[in-house]
């Protein structure tokens, strides 16, 4: 048997750029669409306005996530049948890509003209649908090559924690720059006051969308698939009997909802947190301080942390998988005490926030090792290599769970009003906590942190009572594959 060559230094590099480019977008759109639309573009309306605005974009972003239930695994059944001198992935990997900057740049780029909620709300709605539409035809693909360009094991293993180190890599930049970039690039092209952070969001939009492309162009260049032999493909009803035949996969995608749901909550609230509840005049710095302390936890918690555990002290990935939930929940109950006891000083904030970043970054992490894994177990008791489909389920859930999240954060900000309490005096002191009661802070505090514990909490009794792939059976399937290829080979 002809044994495939590793990877080479420049294809793990250049696959891992890509995640860095392909988090960038996602985490603009995950921790800040709503923030734009509610906060920046909401702000110049009343309050019955700002209000509907609110309400709309979490139906938006759930029924965004709905409609990916039914175009994320067609999406997958596409790529399985795509056949090109490039292979079955890059070519949509590549026209994704394209087609998603623009959408996002457009995104952010709503014109001022548009001067009724009701106009911000379908502006809202068609570039939201369509972001999610082109982003899926983009991260199905790029998942999907990890089986298709790696054996099973430690290499698959390696290139999915470089893979994921990457992507948080990405998420932390825009995380620890956007609130930096916005006020930057809104001044540099000569906004007023008022409109810095219209403007810059538009280009800061731009600059992400652009960065997005050249390192996707090249992934596409220099990652290559081993293999050109043919990949089943199925009809969509064949399809979800394959997935609820792989329950391996199914409980790792129903612990991705739960874990990613929680996370995504405290994501999209933590910006309000700081805005009104915090407050101050430099809340705007506490929070670009708290983000970079946050990122720089969860990029040295996937390259340092995981393999400290995974092979300095030998933990399995489901132990690890276990501390990490356990890290997350503390974390939230630490940040819960703090902020009822007003301890908000943000140096103070980094000990909870030190737990839930570390946590989120060894999560994202194991989640797609898992999600990876059931690829070769759904082969041998399925008898199809279905890694599009399966992957295509980590596309849908992951915009699920922010979905969701997004509708439980904007329930929160219509139900606590928070803008009501930016007087003129407070916006000219740049004070926006000033006159917000106690009563919505705790709204908005019990939201960011009781339900995501609720969620973790839930994630730790289904994964115990589901998941079976142990170290121990993930190398056992790995033989078995091997052999199963050399015997049809042969």
């Amino acid at each position: 048997m002809e044994t495939k060559p590793k990877l080479s230094l420049m294809s793990k590099i250049s696959y891992g750029l890509g995640a860095v480019g392909k988090d960038m977008v996602y985490m603009l759109s995950a921790s800040y669409v709503l923030y734009y639309f509610q906060d920046v573009l909401g702000s110049r309306f009343d309050t019955a306005g700002r209000t509907a605005i609110t309400v709309a974009m979490g139906v938006i972003l759930l029924v965004a996530r709905i409609f990916d239930a039914f175009n994320d695994p067609l999406m997958g059944v596409i790529v399985a049948k795509t056949k090109t001198r490039w292979g079955k992935f890059r070519p949509w990997l590549l026209i994704g890509t394209l087609t998603n900057a623009v959408v996002l740049y457009l995104m952010f780029a709503c014109p001022p003209s548009i001067d009724q909620p009701g106009g911000v709300i379908a502006y809202a709605a068609i570039f939201y649908i369509l972001w999610g539409v082109t982003y899926t035809m983009m991260d199905i693909p790029y998942w999907s090559m990890i089986p298709a360009f790696t054996e099973g094991g430690k290499e698959r293993e390696n290139l999915t924690t470089l893979a994921r180190s990457c992507a948080g890599v990405g998420s932390a930049i825009v995380t620890i720059l956007t609130m930096k970039a916005v006020p930057f690039f809104g001044r540099l092209f000569g906004a007023g006051e008022s409109d810095v952070e219209l403007v810059g969001f538009k280009w800061f939009a731009l600059a992400v969308a652009i960065v997005f492309i050249v390192f996707t162009v090249l992934t596409c260049v220099f990652v290559k698939e081993k293999s050109t032999a043919e990949m089943k493909t199925v009809s969509v009803k064949q399809m979800f009997k394959a997935l609820l035949r792989n329950d391996q996969a199914m409980a790792a995608v129903v612990a991705i909802v739960l874990i990613n749901t929680a996370i995504y909550i405290t994501s999209n609230l933590v910006i309000y947190f700081f805005k009104y509840d915090v407050g101050g005049v430099k809340w705007h710095d506490d929070y670009v301080l708290f983000n970079t302390f946050g990122g720089a936890v969860q990029i040295l918690s996937m390259m340092l942390l995981y393999p400290l555990l995974r092979k300095l002290l030998k933990f399995s990935n489901t132990k690890i998988f276990y501390i990490c939930l356990g890290m997350a929940i503390f974390g939230y109950v630490s940040l819960l005490g703090l902020a009822i006891f007003n301890l908000n000083n943000v140096f103070v904030l980094f000990v909870p926030g030190f737990f839930i970043f570390a946590a989120n970054g060894l999560l994202s992490i194991l989640t797609t090792i898992f999600l990876a894994n059931s690829v070769d177990y759904g082969l041998l008791k399925n008898g199809t290599s279905d890694e599009s489909v399966i992957f295509s389920m980590q596309t849908f859930v992951v915009k699920l769970a922010s979905g969701v999240a997004a509708f439980a954060a904007s329930i929160c900000l219509a139900i606590a009003n928070l803008q009501e309490g930016a007087t003129e005096e407070a916006e000219l002191a740049k004070d926006f906590a000033a006159n917000v009661t106690i009563g919505q802070k705790m709204e908005l505090r019990m939201t960011m942190t009781i339900i995501p514990i609720i969620g973790l909490i839930v994630a730790i009794f289904w994964f115990r009572k589901k998941f079976i792939l142990t170290d121990e059976k993930v190398l056992e399937i790995a033989e078995q594959v091997k052999d199963r290829k050399q015997n049809i080979e042969e």
